[in-house]
């Protein structure tokens, strides 16, 4: 069976330190997965292999069925992998509508010849709009985006990642900064608009994670420990062991 992202016995180390023990995850297309875990277990490098920010020390990374580990990010970009809301990538001196033209033409490749991109401006101009639409800003149309709200400024970066047709979204911490009423709104948004994608997402906010997850992944000390529903994930016993702490440190103490 062909994953739409696939971990086999993924490990990094920085110098003489293992922050990623042989994770292993396989995510079918269309699924929607949180991945939780004590600070510093390994959440965001997990992240930044996926990405293709840092190279694995070992194992493989699957994109539907291809490997993407060792592969820059832009190569993985193109692959159908798109990382948002870690390092914030709208354009601020753009408007709501260009920074999403500027994603629609990425994903149409008229970035190659002139001719081609004219002719496929009205294209380009008429998913824009459609875009817009899906995530509430088409009132917001000719605003810059540095002048939209913190938000609003999120909303447009996950128009900017569904706009240039990601099949498989990474999400860091979406809600972020966010007050209570945005979160949930913002939670209803993300669940419209990647209906049909794949979604991974680190989160804190357990609120956030049982009421956009179809599945968790529980990651502690670089190993997933747990990969089930909320409701198998919640009565684990190695993962209510791991966030209190016990055994699981002990352990570690008695590893080095």
């Amino acid at each position: 069976m062909t994953y739409a992202l696939e971990l086999k016995d993924l490990r990094k180390n920085f110098g003489k330190t293992e922050i990623i023990r042989g994770a292993n995850l396989a995510v079918n297309a269309g699924e929607r997965v949180a991945i939780i875990g004590p600070n510093g277990a390994g959440k965001s490098t997990l992240f930044n292999l996926i990405s293709g920010r840092f190279g694995p020390t070992s194992g493989e990374i699957l994109l539907k069925g291809q490997r993407i580990d060792h592969k820059q990010p832009y190569e993985i970009n193109r692959l159908g992998l798109s990382r948002s809301f870690q390092i914030t990538n709208i354009f601020p001196k753009l408007s709501v509508f260009e920074n999403i033209r500027c994603a629609v033409l990425w994903s149409l490749g008229y970035k190659y010849t002139f001719i081609k991109f004219l002719s496929g401006l009205k294209d380009a101009n008429e998913l824009a709009e459609k875009y817009m639409e899906m995530i509430r800003l088409d009132k917001k149309r000719d605003l810059l985006a540095m002048n939209l709200t913190y938000a609003e400024q999120r909303s447009l970066e996950i128009g900017i990642t569904i706009a240039g047709g990601a099949e498989v979204i990474l999400l860091d911490e979406p809600t972020a900064g966010m007050s209570k009423s945005e979160t949930s709104r913002f939670i209803n948004l993300i669940k419209e608009v990647t209906v049909g994608k794949t979604l991974l997402t680190v989160e804190h906010d357990m609120g956030v994670v049982f009421g956009l997850a179809d599945k968790i992944a529980v990651v502690v000390y670089g190993e997933v420990i747990a990969y089930d529903t909320p409701e198998a994930v919640r009565s684990n016993a190695k993962v209510q062991e791991a966030y209190l702490g016990s055994h699981v440190d002990e352990e570690q103490a008695g590893g080095h």
